[in-house]
């Protein structure tokens, strides 16, 4: 087929662009290297038949609340795209096994937070309502193209509305840790329990930049949307996708390893893939990690700026899943969290920054924090009748293993002992908080940062996040410093995915960014 545009992977920015582009009538090609489509989007029976797990992205109000989701979302829902909600979409669960639960109904949370300490309920709704009320900049900021004459004439009418020293005071406190923002505006434990945890979603911790109104920006998206799953897993989105694409005209080939990205003058011919097989296109985006592309995929033909930035490029904590094929729901000891999407097992703030800190030393965490989704409380279909699944999720584990904080495990790898011996830590927190859960548990299945590589090249060191997401490796500085919206100097070629900007997640940002930048 004659291509206009080669999109090398199957992720959700891949895919957006795909779907995007498809639709103006460019002949689209989308080659992924694994046998399956989808990125990060996976679901399996990976632990017993009958029970379907995602087995790394579950969660989908990033890609709900997006520009692309709100283009796609009623094409997508003809081709079987359904989302599941709860009213309850996070919760945090103590050590001492007092919890608190977040509402979609704001009165309630305020109510709930004003409980635990007086004026927290009501800090609470000032700090959503900060994020509503600058809603157009703020996201603008951190889903748009920065290098744009849009966001100049953002920047220029804040200049005008709250003046130089105004914007200047606005960006510095939009710079403040989560530690300080909790630890100085709640009282309440609870409260700051409660919000701890999400920073590790973002990729940083409580103690880096701008993670306070990131948090925020969390808060008020979860509050607003919930925690919405898609009905039938993470995988069902994908094959949405799929069936969009190719009624638009759009190709998509797995099993298609890409060697080299072709380049003739400067500009891009096309690619060739590991196979042999040469595929000419005038364009090409390219969802992948900057290893992979300033290295492999570019080789000599990578501008000697970016080959020598991208070495530097460096990529954060490990991710670490686990699953479980359940024999009933779980009975919490804690009452309410029985249609809670996501429940953070988490002692706080300090509890957060410490088993961050142990992961990112390359440190097995004594006590590491714990995202408990349970998706066929939302979503029966994932689970034989009166039977259910939990999906766990560790973001702070070692990318490489130097030791154990507990000084209790001896691998310093990531084989299958030192996997299932960690898996056995998590396993021995969360059975505190269930009833009899031996009793139910008929099956699990742990990935480590090394299985998850393993299954998608771009989650290097099993870092799920495309890199590390400090400050200087975030906004107009990713992933390098002179970045400027994954246009570099290679004519006809565009870096996409996690490690560009708008970053990590669902929500498709830099996939549909560059399709519009290519006229879709």
């Amino acid at each position: 087929m004659a291509v206009d545009h080669i999109i090398i992977g199957s992720g959700i920015n891949g895919l957006v662009a795909a779907a995007m582009l498809s639709a103006k009538g460019r002949r689209v090609l989308v080659l992924e290297r694994e046998a399956d489509f989808g990125g990060c989007m996976r679901t399996g029976e990976v632990t017993l038949p009958g029970f379907s797990h995602d087995v790394m992205a579950a969660t989908f109000v990033l890609f709900m609340t997006s520009p692309a989701g709100a283009l796609l979302a009623p094409d997508l829902a003809r081709h079987g795209m359904d989302y599941c909600h709860t009213p309850h979409p996070t919760a945090v669960l103590r050590p001492d096994g007092s919890s608190l639960v977040l509402s979609t109904d704001q009165a309630r949370n305020i109510t709930a937070f004003n409980a635990q300490a007086s004026g927290d309920g009501d800090q609470h709704g000032r700090d959503v309502g900060s994020i509503a009320a600058e809603a157009p900049f703020l996201f603008s900021l951190l889903g748009g193209d920065l290098w744009s004459f849009a966001t100049a004439r953002l920047m220029f009418g804040q200049v005008r509305r709250r003046g130089l020293r105004g914007l200047a005071a606005w960006m510095g406190e939009a710079l403040a840790p989560a530690c300080g923002w909790l630890e100085t505006r709640y009282q309440s434990p609870l409260v700051q329990a409660l919000w701890a945890p999400w920073v590790l979603h973002c990729g940083l911790t409580p103690e880096s930049a701008y993670s306070a109104k990131m948090g925020q920006v969390i808060a008020f998206a979860l509050e607003a949307a919930g925690a919405p799953v898609v009905r039938g897993g993470a995988g069902a989105a994908v094959n949405a996708f799929r069936r969009l694409i190719e009624e638009r005209g759009g190709v998509l080939r797995s099993g298609a390893d890409v060697e080299r990205i072709l380049v003739r003058d400067g500009r891009v011919t096309g690619v060739r893939l590991a196979t042999g097989e040469e595929i000419a296109a005038p364009s090409v985006l390219a969802s992948v990690a900057p290893g992979q592309l300033f290295g492999r995929l570019l080789g000599s033909d990578a501008p000697p700026e970016d080959a020598s930035a991208a070495k530097t490029f460096r990529h954060g904590r490990g991710d670490f899943q686990l699953h479980y094929a359940l024999d009933r729901a779980p009975d919490w000891m804690a009452d309410g969290l029985e249609k809670v999407a996501l429940i953070h097992l988490s002692d706080g703030i300090d509890a957060v920054s410490k088993s961050a800190n142990e992961a990112e030393r390359g440190l097995l965490p004594e006590v590491p924090t714990i995202c408990v989704g349970q998706p066929s409380a939302l979503d029966p279909s994932r689970a034989p009748d009166g039977k259910a699944v939990l999906w766990l999720q560790i973001p702070d584990a070692p990318r490489l293993i130097k030791g154990d904080a507990a000084g209790r495990i001896g691998g310093r790898s990531w084989d299958v002992a030192t996997r299932e011996a960690f898996a056995d830590r998590i396993e021995a927190i969360l059975a505190r908080h269930i009833r009899d859960f031996a009793a139910i548990k008929l099956a699990r299945r742990a990935y480590s940062p090394k299985d998850l590589e393993a299954m998608n090249v771009n989650l290097v060191g099993g870092d799920p996040y495309g890199g590390h997401c400090g400050i200087d490796q975030f906004f107009i500085w990713r992933p390098l410093a002179h970045s400027t919206n994954g246009l570099g100097r290679v004519k006809g070629l565009i870096h996409i995915g996690a490690s560009t900007h708008p970053g990590p997640g669902l929500g498709g940002g830099s996939g549909f960014n560059a399709a519009k930048r290519l006229g879709a």
